[in-house]
């Protein structure tokens, strides 16, 4: 089993989330986070002040899936995320040991 794990633009979550959908992925776990990576943040005026803003709005998907399914929904993730600009995000696949379903007791790919 993998964990997928990205980290993308807010307004791409509709996108992935309608793909991933018509994939076959069951379920997924979505957090509005904080955070940057290359571009470090940016600049804001505000009533003529002029602030920085180091942590730029971003939003973490959270997916469980069997091993088979692993390529196919990294490139899911990928192709409905991407605007080729700076910010687009991250995809990480961690290896998943074990999962259950806390109402059925399943373990394993059936817990998924």
């Amino acid at each position: 089993m993998k964990y997928v794990i990205a980290i993308i633009k807010p307004f791409m979550l509709d996108p992935v989330r309608e793909a991933l959908t018509e994939l076959g992925v069951q379920g997924m776990t979505v957090s509005e986070v904080k955070g940057f990576g290359r571009q470090k943040g940016h600049t804001e005026i505000y009533r003529g002040s002029e602030y920085a803003i180091d942590f730029l709005p971003k939003t973490k998907i959270e997916v469980a899936i069997d091993d088979d399914m692993e390529e196919r929904v990294v490139e899911t993730i990928h192709s409905a995320a991407c605007t080729e600009k700076i910010g687009d995000g991250k995809i990480f696949v961690l290896e998943l040991r074990e999962a259950m379903r806390i109402r059925t007791g399943e373990t394993g790919a059936d817990a998924l």
